[in-house]
Protein backbone atom coordinates (compact mmCIF):
# COMPACT_ATOMS: atom_id res chain seq x y z
CA UNK A 1 0.00 0.00 0.00
CA UNK A 2 2.95 2.58 0.64
CA UNK A 3 4.32 1.54 -2.84
CA UNK A 4 1.11 2.59 -4.44
CA UNK A 5 0.76 5.81 -2.33
CA UNK A 6 4.10 6.30 -2.88
CA UNK A 7 4.03 6.02 -6.36
CA UNK A 8 0.65 8.48 -6.81
CA UNK A 9 2.30 11.16 -4.87
CA UNK A 10 5.53 10.63 -7.64
CA UNK A 11 2.70 11.09 -10.43
CA UNK A 12 0.92 13.87 -9.27
CA UNK A 13 4.15 15.87 -8.36
CA UNK A 14 5.46 15.02 -12.28
CA UNK A 15 1.82 15.90 -13.83
CA UNK A 16 1.68 19.24 -11.65
CA UNK A 17 5.38 20.36 -12.73
CA UNK A 18 5.16 19.06 -16.28
CA UNK A 19 3.86 21.49 -19.10
CA UNK A 20 3.58 25.08 -17.82
CA UNK A 21 1.17 27.49 -19.93
CA UNK A 22 2.47 27.80 -23.80
CA UNK A 23 4.26 31.42 -24.32
CA UNK A 24 1.98 32.52 -27.27
CA UNK A 25 2.86 34.99 -29.92
CA UNK A 26 3.27 38.21 -29.32
CA UNK A 27 1.43 41.49 -31.40
CA UNK A 28 3.87 41.12 -34.14
CA UNK A 29 2.78 37.38 -34.65
CA UNK A 30 6.75 36.09 -33.49
CA UNK A 31 7.18 33.87 -30.49
CA UNK A 32 9.52 35.47 -27.99
CA UNK A 33 12.74 32.92 -27.75
CA UNK A 34 13.96 34.30 -24.71
CA UNK A 35 10.50 33.52 -22.91
CA UNK A 36 10.40 30.10 -24.52
CA UNK A 37 13.95 29.52 -22.78
CA UNK A 38 12.20 30.35 -19.93
CA UNK A 39 9.10 28.24 -20.15
CA UNK A 40 11.93 25.37 -20.32
CA UNK A 41 13.57 26.75 -17.44
CA UNK A 42 10.59 27.53 -14.89
CA UNK A 43 9.57 23.56 -16.25
CA UNK A 44 12.52 22.50 -14.71
CA UNK A 45 13.87 23.99 -11.67
CA UNK A 46 10.47 26.25 -10.88
CA UNK A 47 7.03 24.09 -11.04
CA UNK A 48 7.75 21.79 -8.57
CA UNK A 49 7.21 24.03 -5.68
CA UNK A 50 5.06 27.05 -7.30
CA UNK A 51 3.24 24.95 -9.70
CA UNK A 52 2.61 24.54 -12.92
CA UNK A 53 0.70 27.59 -14.15
CA UNK A 54 2.63 29.63 -11.18
CA UNK A 55 -0.73 28.72 -8.80
CA UNK A 56 1.33 28.35 -5.71
CA UNK A 57 1.60 24.70 -3.77
CA UNK A 58 5.29 24.25 -1.16
CA UNK A 59 6.30 28.01 -2.81
CA UNK A 60 4.25 30.64 -2.83
CA UNK A 61 2.07 31.83 -5.79
CA UNK A 62 3.11 33.67 -9.29
CA UNK A 63 0.06 34.14 -11.32
CA UNK A 64 -2.55 36.55 -11.46
CA UNK A 65 -0.32 39.39 -11.00
CA UNK A 66 0.80 38.53 -7.91
CA UNK A 67 4.02 38.07 -8.65
CA UNK A 68 4.10 42.04 -10.65
CA UNK A 69 2.63 43.06 -7.13
CA UNK A 70 5.36 41.84 -4.82
CA UNK A 71 8.51 42.32 -7.58
CA UNK A 72 7.26 45.29 -9.33
CA UNK A 73 10.83 45.22 -11.23
CA UNK A 74 12.52 42.96 -13.40
CA UNK A 75 15.75 43.24 -11.73
CA UNK A 76 13.98 43.39 -7.85
CA UNK A 77 12.37 39.68 -8.96
CA UNK A 78 15.32 38.70 -10.76
CA UNK A 79 17.89 39.14 -7.76
CA UNK A 80 15.19 37.30 -5.50
CA UNK A 81 15.88 34.16 -7.82
CA UNK A 82 19.86 34.79 -7.98
CA UNK A 83 19.43 34.80 -4.20
CA UNK A 84 16.88 33.00 -2.74
CA UNK A 85 14.26 34.24 -0.17
CA UNK A 86 13.44 32.03 2.68
CA UNK A 87 13.08 28.30 2.05
CA UNK A 88 13.81 28.71 -1.57
CA UNK A 89 17.08 28.46 -3.36
CA UNK A 90 19.61 30.64 -4.68
CA UNK A 91 19.61 29.92 -8.42
CA UNK A 92 23.30 32.18 -9.05
CA UNK A 93 25.47 28.62 -9.07
CA UNK A 94 22.72 27.24 -11.42
CA UNK A 95 21.56 29.76 -13.50
CA UNK A 96 23.28 32.32 -15.69
CA UNK A 97 22.31 35.53 -15.17
CA UNK A 98 20.45 35.41 -18.53
CA UNK A 99 18.93 32.85 -17.54
CA UNK A 100 17.72 34.12 -13.98
CA UNK A 101 16.18 37.05 -16.66
CA UNK A 102 14.12 34.70 -19.18
CA UNK A 103 12.40 32.59 -16.21
CA UNK A 104 12.08 36.10 -14.42
CA UNK A 105 10.74 37.30 -18.04
CA UNK A 106 8.02 33.81 -18.21
CA UNK A 107 6.85 34.75 -14.63
CA UNK A 108 5.97 38.02 -14.94
CA UNK A 109 4.92 37.98 -18.93
CA UNK A 110 3.08 34.32 -19.32
CA UNK A 111 2.04 33.17 -16.29
CA UNK A 112 0.96 36.93 -14.95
Amino acid sequence: MRWILLGLLAFVAFACAANPPEVLPGPDGQIDPVLVEGRALYAKHCAMCHGRDGSGGQGPRLNNGVVLTAYPSLASQAAVVADGRGTMPSFAKRLTEVQIESVSRYTREVLN
